[in-house]
């Protein structure tokens, strides 16, 4: 996430070279693309993260300290 960033709420995703923005509540791609095997693994952990991913958003748009969000088990 980036402080201060534009609607609709999202967030940003980075592999290996590929980058992509997803709608936190949708979860549909906005923009850019990773390999399909990244791609269903951020929709597992974004499905998994929601709430808090929300939370996160409302902070980055004071801007205040984003809380850290765990990776996939």
């Amino acid at each position: 996430m980036y402080f201060v960033d534009h609607n609709p709420p999202h967030f940003h995703a980075d592999y290996q070279g590929f980058k992509a923005e997803y709608d936190i509540q949708t979860l549909i791609l906005l923009n850019g693309a990773l390999p399909k095997r990244a791609h269903a693994l951020v929709l597992e952990w974004a499905s998994l993260h929601r709430e808090e991913l929300i939370e996160d958003w409302h902070l980055a748009s004071v801007p205040a300290t984003l809380k850290n969000i765990n990776p996939l088990d």
